[in-house]
């Protein structure tokens, strides 16, 4: 592919690796030091005049530090004459911030975005944001992919006659109707009340669950504590076997670890949306690749081809 580079930040180097292999081009240097006052700077060490630009760059821990980073690195395409820059952006983490759900308080979501436009950003490639009002927050176009596909292949080894997927909240009951539409399964969702960012409450469950094979399914697990309330809930109903699956695995302060401990989690599923380090994992874990679909889409946008054939539901065999 002539015309395009590729960049990465410090956030997760292992996937824009990942992706530039399936596109087959080499991943472009960049070079991101640190002054004696502790100000950041990024410094892009391949050509980019005229060309088709993508900055890899998911906002994980440490968030703040790696947003200052993708915003330098699209002010240094800019001022470097980028034909175009793409922010491929895998985990956008201030899309939680998305609404005014208290007084005097900021929607980080829109913030950020609106950051990330007025330092160079052309367009955003996202997988899987926390709500769907959070495109709307962009004054630029946004391809929002989601890990459903990749996910459904994972479970349709198994046998799913008397699977239900169930969603921790309403909220996303959505994206946990059209997994189980790609499973043939039954969906369920749990009636959710959140107190603070760790507390939750689920006072019941909707939906058919006694005696089936249960697949929870959240977009993110960070602390853990909805999939934990969830599972004290489906456990007053009898289920069969119980999975849990996500698009970004966060596992903050020993989520992941907790989740393991659970006797009767069978599986925890996820993406390398986010990076997860090796000393962190379980036996439980499955990772799951989302870099074919990123490069699949990094190939589209830069050939100005159609992005939807990859919202599809996978071919069963």
């Amino acid at each position: 592919m002539r015309d395009i580079a590729v960049f990465s930040g410090s956030a997760h180097p292992e996937l824009a690796a990942e992706v530039c292999a399936h596109l087959g081009v080499p991943l472009s240097p960049a070079r991101i030091s640190r002054f004696a006052n502790d100000c950041l700077e990024a410094q892009l060490q391949a050509n980019c005049r005229e060309r088709d630009v993508f900055l890899v760059q998911p906002l994980v821990a440490p968030v703040q530090e790696n947003l200052v980073e993708l915003l330098l690195m699209c002010d240094a395409a800019r001022g470097a004459s980028a034909g175009r820059i793409t922010v491929v952006m895998p985990h956008y983490a201030y899309a939680r911030s998305d609404k005014k759900d208290a007084p005097r308080i900021s929607i980080g979501g829109r913030l950020v975005a609106d950051l990330l436009v007025a330092a160079g950003a052309s367009r955003v490639l996202a997988m899987t944001l926390h709500s769907p009002q959070v495109h709307g927050f962009f004054s630029v176009p946004v391809d929002h992919l989601h890990a459903l596909r990749e996910l459904a292949a994972h479970f349709q080894g198994n046998d799913l006659s008397m699977t239900t997927v169930v969603s921790p909240d309403l909220g996303n009951a959505k994206e946990a109707a059209a997994f189980a539409r790609m499973l043939g399964a039954r969906v369920a969702a749990g009636a959710k009340q959140r107190f603070a960012d760790d507390r939750v409450s689920i006072n019941s469950v909707i939906g058919d669950v006694t005696g089936r094979d249960v697949i929870v399914l959240d977009d993110e697990i960070a602390k853990g504590s909805t999939v934990l309330e969830l599972l004290e809930r489906l456990r007053e109903l009898g289920p069969r076997s119980i999975r849990v699956a996500c698009t970004h695995g966060l596992f903050a302060a020993g989520a992941l670890k907790r989740l393991s401990e659970q006797p009767d989690v069978l599986e925890i599923v996820c993406t390398n949306t986010v990076p997860i380090a090796p000393e962190e994992r379980t036996d439980k874990l499955r990772i799951l690749s989302i870099a074919p679909a990123l490069a699949e889409a990094v190939r589209r946008i830069h050939n100005g081809e159609s992005v939807s054939a990859l919202f599809d539901p996978p071919e069963t065999a």
